[in-house]
């Protein structure tokens, strides 16, 4: 059975870090299309990065650029979200998303949600 699992979640400061982790299970997650959404209260939810197979192309939505590293490990079939720089506007629910990369690109992933796969998500929340 394919499954994502999300981890690394929790209540952090503004200004912290936390990783989040999407394992892939029942399938090779090297050969999707991967990644992360989230959903604010009240709010739909969006990408917010993507990454390519290879992991040579990424995308991130313009609010967490140069706070935000997506990355994968082939060798253990996961995905990371290293986030950076925690602000309150980052509390959300986080999904990991993937996308057979036959199916789609890291443009249309991130561009249109197209995703085939989600995880349960993980909470993140940033308050003093």
């Amino acid at each position: 059975q394919l499954q994502l699992v999300e981890s690394g979640g929790g209540l952090v400061q503004p200004g912290g870090s936390l990783r989040l982790s999407c394992v892939g299970s029942g399938f090779l997650l090297g050969t999707y299309t991967v990644g992360w959404f989230r959903q604010a209260p009240g709010k739909a939810r969006d990408a917010i990065s993507c990454i390519s197979t290879t992991g040579a192309t990424k995308r991130y939505v313009d609010s967490v650029k140069g706070r935000f590293a997506i990355s994968r490990d082939r060798s253990k079939n996961t995905v990371y979200l290293q986030m950076n720089s925690l602000n309150p506007e980052d509390t959300a629910i986080y999904f990991c998303a993937a996308l057979p990369a036959s199916r789609g690109t890291v443009a249309q992933m991130c561009d249109m949600g197209r995703a085939d796969n989600w995880g349960q998500g993980t909470q993140v929340t940033v308050s003093s």
